[in-house]
Parts: structure tokens; sequence; C-alpha cells
């Protein structure tokens, strides 16, 4: 291990720790923030701009001349292009994020778009019934507030609450639907919240509807992971136990509901305040948060409850929300293509796009979706929990502890979470490992470590001697076992390579099966678009070695973050959105691969690394870096 240099990122306090040399903008991947990089990182645009507030951190060649030079001599720098030398605290400009509001909230032609949720209030002033006025309680309302449905439950209680205060007070509304009546003037006061249910972690994150702003943020892991790592677990799960679908709707529920605690508690906004909850997930994760069985997914054909979204009172799960809040769940493509593709979908504007687009969101189950000649594929490949750390030997969740980066040239070097000791290695690490030692000849195509008298001449004697047979295999050491947190040696095992080679089969079988299907090459893609919480953290060059993804320059190859979320927020701030995203479900055809008659095929030679002439930096992409430095 090499010594670690400490960043921390204003105004939100994330800290990490990093190799000397890393780019700023994998420091800030590493710390969970997206900032916006239109060039791939090449530096050309000028949207990744930081601000130095402690340490030194020179700027790199081009931001020395003209409006850069003036930047530069304040504390700017681009993240892209400036390396981490010393420790770091970094303030990072709203207009530098990703997620930004004016990012958000855009129309067609990239302007910034009206606030328009389907919560609305309006405080009323209403005239008591006299002899000359003696209409309804229930029509002297609607004339100030417009024509909307009062619910029963409301109606009971509308005489009372009119008399009792003036006959003023404001009327929450959620789409047509009359939600609450409240005492006073709260119009200002008006909150919603956008939820990514993923398989492994949860994301949620409280708008003020009002302003168009996040209040707070919140995440967890999702407790249905004790029922299974992956969906298919849950599912089988669900077949074969009674009483399971309810046991795993009540445990996210239960998440849900702490999450909003932590959301109220922190922007210190009254539960009763929220008004609407959006959730964006995978199919088995939507119905099973809806009590929906979703055991039809289990065996093939893949079917679905329903594609369309679903509205439903908030109430009625036991959200711990507002009593009349709705709750709008995405609607689904087909088979395990879910809710939170839909979200990508509408978050990377494909439906726009010029020229063809891939997204691909990494995870346990890989969703793939192409975008070419106004159409859309979508389809979704099972990658296993490879990605995650599960089922690698010496594997383990991105956590303190982890190795996180791997960087060999004459030796290794390895990159912790937490600047701890090592416990174990997370898949950004398993990816760069194998990356790596495809190029120095350690590893072969297929995939195999080789012995350390087949190894290449050329190869260090410090990495030859990492190189341990045991029973017939070879294995890599990462760390030795003075330097582990267990004081076990940690090793790259045969058997985690081929965990790898699986999961990225997978997706690459996906992708190339999607483009083949549209007529096109992967030198044809405009742009790639890598989504979710590990996408984020991939290093672009090491995911072209070991196939993961297209062989194309790096610089066309986008980082989107977490895209679900980012779609279930705008479906949160704007109606529109939300009936764009209800659209998609026509417009985008779903592939379902185990029907492919060439997927099998395609998934075995997609197993067998990409030959050895495979550069890690495409022609033209001078912001990546040969030894994994550039951008997770």
């Amino acid at each position: 291990m090499s010594n670690e240099l400490k960043v921390t990122f204003q105004p939100s306090g994330r800290t990490v720790y990093v190799l000397p040399g890393t780019l700023l903008l994998e420091a800030a991947g590493r710390a969970g923030i997206v900032l916006q990089t239109p060039c791939g990182g090449r530096g050309t645009c000028g949207k990744c701009r930081v601000r130095i507030a402690q340490g030194d951190c020179g700027p790199a060649e081009g931001e020395g001349h003209g409006r850069s030079r003036a930047l530069a001599k304040q504390g700017f720098r681009l993240a892209c292009q400036a390396h981490v030398t010393s420790p770091l605290v970094v303030g990072i400009p709203a207009e530098s994020l990703f997620e930004a509001t004016e990012q958000i909230l855009t129309d067609d032609s990239g302007n910034a778009a009206a606030l328009h949720p389907v919560v609305r209030k309006v405080f009323f002033e209403l005239s008591p019934p006299s002899a000359e006025d003696p209409r309804s309680d229930a029509i002297r309302l609607m004339h100030a507030v417009g024509d909307v449905e009062i619910p029963y439950n409301i109606l009971q209680k509308l005489p009372g609450f009119l008399r009792a205060n003036s006959w003023q007070g404001t009327a929450v509304i959620v789409s047509d639907r009359l939600a609450a009546v409240e005492v006073g003037n709260t119009s200002q006061d008006s909150y919603g919240i956008a939820i990514d249910l993923g398989t492994t972690t949860i994301v949620a994150t409280l708008f003020d509807l009002v302003r168009g702003t996040s209040r707070a943020i919140a995440s967890s892991m999702n407790p249905q992971v004790g029922f299974g790592d992956d969906v298919i677990a849950r599912i089988s799960r669900i077949r074969e136990n009674h009483g399971a679908l309810a046991e795993l709707q009540q445990s996210v529920l239960k998440a849900l509901n702490g999450l909003i605690q932590s959301l109220t508690e922190e922007a210190r906004v009254p539960a009763r305040q929220i008004y609407e909850v959006v959730v964006a997930g995978n199919s088995t994760m939507q119905q099973t948060l809806c009590g929906l069985d979703p055991s039809a997914l289990g065996e093939v054909p893949f079917v679905q409850v329903l594609e369309r979204p679903l509205s439903l009172p908030a109430a009625q799960l036991g959200l711990a929300v507002n009593p009349g809040a709705d709750l709008f769940v995405f609607p689904q493509v087909g088979g395990f293509v879910g809710g939170d593709t839909v979200a990508g979908i509408l978050a990377a504007r494909m439906d726009q796009a010029s020229e063809p687009m891939l997204l691909v969101d990494i995870g346990t189950n890989g969703e793939i979706v192409l975008a070419h000649n106004g159409g859309m594929e979508a389809t979704s490949t099972a990658a296993g929990p490879a990605f995650e750390g599960a089922r690698i030997v010496q594997g383990m969740r991105a956590t303190a502890g982890a190795i996180e980066k791997v960087i060999i040239a004459d030796d290794v070097v390895v990159n912790v979470i937490g600047n701890a000791k090592p416990m174990g290695l997370c898949g950004t690490a398993l990816i760069d490992a194998v990356a790596e030692l495809l190029r120095c000849g350690v590893i072969d195509e297929t995939g195999r470590i080789v012995p350390p008298d087949e190894a290449p001449e050329a190869l260090p004697f410090r990495l030859r001697r990492r190189l341990t047979p045991v029973d017939g295999e070879t294995h890599f050491l990462l760390v030795a076992a003075e330097g582990s947190a267990s004081g076990e040696p940690i090793y790259l095992w045969q058997k985690d390579v081929r965990e790898l080679q699986l999961a990225t089969g997978a997706i690459r079988a996906g992708i190339n099966i999607l483009l083949r299907r549209a007529g096109l090459e992967p030198a044809q893609l405009g742009r790639v678009l890598l989504a979710g919480a590990f996408g984020n953290f991939i290093r672009r060059s090491n995911a072209r070695r070991i196939g993961l993804l297209p062989q194309i320059p790096c610089g066309r190859i986008h980082f989107i973050g977490n895209a679900a979320s980012l779609g279930a927020k705008l479906a949160l701030l704007a109606a529109e959105e939300r009936e764009r995203a209800t659209g998609f479900t026509e417009k985008v055809t779903h592939v379902d691969l185990s029907l492919d008659p060439e997927f099998q095929m395609e998934f075995g030679m997609s197993m067998i690394f990409p030959s050895g002439d495979v550069d890690s930096c495409a022609e033209g992409d001078a912001g990546a870096d040969r030894r994994g430095e550039e951008h997770p």
C-alpha cells in the first residue's frame, strides 16, 4: 500500500482517501459526487470546475491561459485534469454537479423549465354561507381552489374545519384530488421524496416542491438482502414459502420509513408535509414493495404483473408521510427491465438521441438500452453479484477496509476505502486487478492465471514472486499477510477471475445482441452511458480491457451517476416528466435474451477476454491514463 491522501469535499463534508496522483474527478466519484463531464473528461468543456480551499493542487496544462488563468489564480481547477498531490479541501460549485437543479429541470431546448409537481397547495379565504349564497361547503371550496375530487374522509371533516378556522386554510391538491386541508397558510411548505429502490441499496432524496431544491438525502442497505443477494433468490423464496411476499414487503417498508425519518430529522421537516413519494426500482423490487407477487418472473417467459405506472395511497402501504399522500411507482418495460431502467432512460434523455446511444446499468442484474434511429430496445441480463464482491473468495462490499483500486507497474499498489488496513476486495478492485494482469500477461485470454514458469520474461521480479501455485492453480498475491487487517494474505484467486468472466460475459453478450439486432458495430456508438452506483466507480480503460464495455474511445463513455434516482427526481418535480416516462412503455421494445437462440453462443464467446492488442485507451482519449487513474 502507498500513503493515501485525505480529500474532503464541501459543502457535503464527504471525505475519501486516495492514492497520490489520482484525478480529482475520480476522488469526487469515490465520495459519491458526480460532476458534469459532457466532454468525456478531456478538459475542453470546463463543466467540472472545482475550487481548492485548502492544500496544494497546481493547475494542469491548458489551465494557464486566458480566463482559465484568472480562475486558476482564484483556486479553481478542472477536476478531470487536476491530480491529488497533497491533502485537500475542495469546494464543489452547485453548477458543476451532474444533478444540479439546472441539470434536472430542463426542457427539450436545454433551458430551465418551470417546476410543475403534481402536488400544489392553495391558500383559500371563503365567504361563509348566507341566505343569498347557500352553496354547499364542497362547492364553495372548489370555487376557490378548482374542480377537485374530494374524498369521503375529507368531506367528513370539512364542515367542522371550515367553521373552526373562520373559513380559511390551505388546500393540498395531488393531481386532481384534495389530499388534505390545513390550518393557516402553509402554501410554502410542500415536500416530496424520490426513491431509488435497488436490489442491494436504497437511496432517498427529500425535495422542496415549491422551490425545486433538494433538502436531504439518505441511503441504506436493502434489508431484503437477508432473503437473498439477488432477485432470483428472493423470487424463489416467495414461490416456495407462504407468507414470504409479506415478509419481503414489510422489510423494505420498514427501511423506507427509517429513511423518511432520517430525511425529516435532517431537514427539520414534519412528515405530515410530505405529500408525494416516487419510487423507481427493478421489476422485482417494485412489485414486492406494492405486495404484488413476482413469482411469474421466476420462469420463462418472464412476466411482470403490469407495465403501466401504479399510483396508490401511501397510507395503504403504511408509509410514514401525510395520510393523503400518493405513492407513484414507475412504469416497467418487460421481464426484468423495470422502473429503474425507465427512470434511467428518462434521466439520460435517450428518446432524444441524435446518434446511437447505449445505456448500461451494471449491477446484479445488468440492464442495457440501445437508442437508434428514433427507437429503443432494452434487455436485462443476470450478471450475478460478483461486481458487488459476492462469490469472490476474499470479496466484500464497498465499505471501510475494502480494496477498491489496484494499480500494477513494477509492483502492486492498492487503494483502500477508509484508509484502513485491507480486509478484502470489492468489485472495482476485481476489475482493476484482472485488467492490469491481462496487460502484463499474467492472465491470458481464457482467464487463466499463468504459473511463474509461464509468465512473460519481461515480468518484473516483484510481480513474478506474487504468483502463488496452489493445487494445480495459480493465485496472485495482492496484499501480504503483514499488511492485511486479518493477518492473512489477500489473493486474487483463479475462481475470482472465473466469476468475473461470467458477469462480464453476460453484460457483453447483451450489448452485442442489441447491436446486432440494430445492424450496428461498436465503433458506430456515439455515446455509452454508465449508470448505477457501481457504474460510477468503474475505470473506463479497465472496463474496456476486460471486455465489459465496447472497444470505443474512452471519451465516448460517460458517467451519469445514479440515473434511476435522477429519473425519480424528475418525475417528482414535473408532471410532464412522469407522463413522458409512462410513454416509454410503448416506445421501448423489450428483448428477452432467454428466448434468443444466439444468446448462449454469444455468452460463451463473451467470456473470453479481448485479445492483447486492445490498449487501455482508444485514440483521441487524452484524459485517460493507462494505469487506471482516470475518472472511475
